[in-house]
């Protein structure tokens, strides 16, 4: 391997990196918002909708902190932090599919998740 497509391969992870951390911010925002939006008190679906916007928003939180972070945690902890994240904004995402009003938080889960899976084939 030249050092050329060394380096090549140390932007390509640093892009994806830093494209994951900024969809993980953007979906914990949005998932943030949208559990801001339903009355507690609701209906169980509403309650699932609530309970699965904090989940998600508090993962998301943590994969970009940990994203952010400079080379402190391993790469098998970084893996097993993002396939986390992929999961739950995975699961949120069909959550929100069936919650009218919540189809863009729906699509920007889908878009973190994407951005996890991508950031994932870097780390094999």
């Amino acid at each position: 391997m030249t050092s050329t497509t060394s380096q090549q391969e140390l932007f390509r992870f640093l892009e994806d990196r830093f494209a994951c951390a900024q969809a993980c911010t953007e979906c914990a925002r949005v998932c943030a918002l949208r559990a801001s939006l339903v009355d507690p008190g609701g209906t169980e679906q509403q309650e699932l909708v609530r309970r699965k916007g904090i989940m998600c928003a508090e993962v998301c939180d943590a994969t970009c902190r940990v994203l952010s972070e400079d080379n402190r945690v391993d790469e098998a902890g970084i893996r097993v932090q993002v396939e986390w994240c992929r999961t739950v904004c995975l699961e949120t995402a069909h959550v929100f599919d069936r919650h009218p009003g919540a189809e863009d938080g729906a699509a920007v889960c889908r878009a973190c998740a994407q951005a996890c899976t991508d950031f994932l084939k870097t780390l094999e």
